[in-house]
């Protein structure tokens, strides 16, 4: 058929390709079903689904990275996040939901880093989806075991008399590290260096970099 044929151009000039579209799984058709069910029954309105989507696809590192910078220019916010991340990221704006957050901070003599050893637990609502390699099976069984050869894989070489931490996410309970703020931005805006912060530093495999 001229639509199995990768060379074959269609109207619009683009090449054909197959259709890649797959039955849909057990938890979609739930899905689909418990939602339009929610909708018939008046609970919710499907505009108020399509903002909520809306709303978690707007989630992402930028709002954490604004939560370390606060954090890194007001030491009593500090105090708080280190205490109760969650209260203190919803003081900020940011819809935390019941996620129990705990926020590690890395200092001179510990490194923390975060991982799921059972799937991909991790604080969606400041950082957006997980990139692919933190739902690896890879990363998720050999940063328990080896961490320091994993950190040095992503470029992050620990000193021998630095403790590094392996904090292990739950679904009911996720991590995010807070970096030690770089010498060379002291004196920097609040906003300036919410641009230093990268996602990796928040879950621990990088460092802050100075923003391109």
């Amino acid at each position: 058929m001229p639509h199995d044929n990768h060379d074959t151009l269609s109207t619009s000039g683009h090449p054909y390709r197959k259709d890649d579209d797959t039955a849909l799984s057990y938890w979609q058709v739930m899905e689909i079903a418990v939602r339009e069910l929610l909708i018939e029954k008046g609970h919710i309105t499907a505009v108020q689904v399509h903002d909520q989507i809306n709303t978690m696809d707007a989630r992402s590192p930028a709002h954490g990275a604004k939560v370390v910078a606060h954090a890194w220019c007001n030491p009593e916010f500090k105090l708080a996040l280190l205490a109760d991340a969650a209260q203190a990221s919803r003081d900020m704006g940011f819809d935390i939901g019941p996620m129990h957050l705990i926020a590690v901070e890395n200092t001179a003599s510990v490194h923390n880093v975060v991982v799921c050893t059972l799937c991909s637990c991790y604080p969606r609502n400041l950082l957006g989806l997980p990139p692919d390699w933190y739902k690896s099976r890879a990363y998720r069984s050999r940063t328990v075991i080896e961490p320091r050869k994993v950190l040095s894989e992503f470029g992050v070489d620990i000193a021998q008399d630095v403790q590094v931490r392996v904090h292990d996410s739950t679904a009911d309970m996720r991590y995010i590290v807070l970096p030690a703020q770089p010498a060379r931005t002291r004196g920097l805006l609040e906003n300036e260096l919410a641009q230093w912060v990268t996602r990796d530093s928040m879950i621990g495999v990088g460092l802050p970099q100075a923003p391109n």
